[in-house]
C-alpha cells in the first residue's frame, strides 16, 4: 500500500509541475515544463548522490581507515543481500546518518561522526541498517525525483510572476491565476515531497529493523538522534534545507508533530511502530539470528566510538564490544 501511495504521490507532482507549465504558457508551457523536469531527472539521476556528498564535505573510508564502521556496514549489507555500498563519513557534530545513490548498485552511506561518538554500536546498527532498508527500496531514487520536481516547481512560480501574467497568455486565469500559483504551487509541492519521505521512513524502519534483527536497537537511536539534533546544529543542512529528508531524522527543525508539514514522522511514532515489531517478532528485541556488532580485531585505539581494543577492560567479556553479559541486562531502554 505504501508503494502504491508514493506512486500517486509522485504521479501528483509531475502531473502539479506540468500544470504550473500549462499556467505559465499554455499547452506549449505544459510540454516544456514536462521536458525540463526530464532533463533534470535525467541528471540528478547520474549525479545527485555525489552532489550531496559534496554538499556535506562527506569522504570516503574503507576497512584500514574505520575498521569498525566499514565492517559493520559490509556485514549489514550482506544480511539485506545488497552489494557493498560506499562508506563515507561527515565531519559534524550532530549525530545523524543518510543514503544515497540511483540503485543499489551505485549506493553510498553516510553518517556523521557525531552519530559514531554518541550511540552505542548497538544503535549505529540499527542506524545504518535503516539506511541500507533504504537502498534496498530504492527510495533513493524516489526521494531524489521528488526534491528535483519541487524545486523545478519553485523555480518554475517564480518565472511565472513574470511571465505567466500577461494579457496574451492564453490560459485564461490571468493575473489572479498566477499570482494564486505562484503562492499554492510550491506549498503543494512540498506537501507532496513530505508525503513521500514520510511514508518512506515508517518501510525503512520496518525492513532496517529487520535486517539487523533488533528492532529496539534502532529505536533507542531514533530517540537519541532526535534529541541531538533539535539541540545540536547541522550547519550544511541549514545551508542545503532541500536534502533534510535524506536523513534519518529531520537535521533542522524541532518540529515534532506528526503532520504534511513534517520531513519525516514523528519520532515517537517510530518508536512505537518499532516496540510493536519487537513484540511481534516475539523476542522483545532481541531475539536470535540477529546481527552482533563485533569490533573490528585490528581496530586503532580511540577508533569510530572513540575506543579500541586495546583500551578494553580486563573484566571485559570477549565478544562483547558493550561489556554486558546477557539475558536481560542486554535489554534496551524499551525491553
Amino acid at each position: 500500500m505504501n508503494y502504491f501511495r508514493t506512486a500517486i504521490l509522485l504521479a501528483g507532482m509531475t502531473a502539479l509541475f506540468m500544470g504550473v507549465g500549462f499556467m505559465i504558457g499554455g499547452q506549449g508551457g505544459m510540454m516544456i515544463a514536462l521536458l525540463v523536469a526530464a532533463g533534470m531527472n535525467v541528471f540528478s539521476y547520474w549525479n545527485s548522490d555525489r552532489m550531496v556528498l559534496s554538499m556535506y564535505g562527506a569522504r570516503e573510508v574503507d576497512r584500514a581507515s574505520a575498521p569498525e564502521f566499514y565492517s559493520m556496514v559490509e556485514e549489514l549489507a550482506a544480511r539485506a543481500q545488497l552489494p557493498m555500498p560506499r562508506v563515507y563519513l561527515m565531519d559534524n557534530p550532530q549525530p545523524n546518518a543518510f543514503a544515497t545513490g540511483r540503485n543499489p548498485q551505485n549506493a553510498a552511506v553516510a553518517a556523521t561522526t557525531g552519530l559514531l561518538h554518541s550511540l552505542s554500536r548497538e544503535e549505529v546498527a540499527g542506524v545504518m541498517a535503516h539506511e541500507l532498508a533504504h537502498v534496498k527500496n530504492y527510495d533513493t531514487l524516489t526521494m531524489t525525483i521528488t526534491a528535483t520536481l519541487a524545486g523545478a516547481i519553485s523555480m518554475l512560480a517564480n518565472f511565472a510572476m513574470f511571465f505567466g501574467g500577461n494579457r496574451n497568455n492564453n490560459n485564461g486565469f490571468g493575473i489572479i491565476g498566477t499570482i494564486a500559483m505562484v503562492i499554492l504551487a510550491p506549498l503543494a509541492a512540498m506537501v507532496v515531497q513530505m508525503a513521500v519521505s514520510r511514508s518512506r521512513e515508517y518501510e525503512a524502519d520496518k525492513l532496517g529493523a529487520q535486517i539487523c534483527g533488533q528492532p529496539l536497537w534502532l529505536a533507542s537511536a531514533l530517540a537519541k538522534i532526535s534529541n541531538a539534533a533539535h539541540a545540536v546544529p547541522n550547519m550544511p543542512a541549514e545551508h542545503n534545507p532541500a536534502t533534510a529528508h535524506m536523513f534519518i531524522i529531520n537535521p533542522l527543525s524541532g518540529e515534532r508533530m506528526d503532520n504534511l508539514f513534517s520531513t519525516h514522522p514523528a519520532t515517537e511514532n517510530r518508536i512505537a511502530a518499532l516496540q510493536a515489531l519487537a513484540q511481534q517478532m516475539g523476542s522483545g528485541g532481541y531475539g536470535q539470528g540477529s546481527y552482533a556488532p563485533e569490533p573490528a580485531a585490528h581496530a586503532p585505539q580511540g577508533g569510530p566510538w572513540a575506543r579500541g581494543t586495546a583500551s578494553r577492560p580486563a573484566n571485559r567479556p570477549s565478544g562483547n564490544p558493550w561489556g554486558r553479559r546477557g539475558g536481560d541486562e542486554r535489554r534496551g531502554p524499551w525491553g
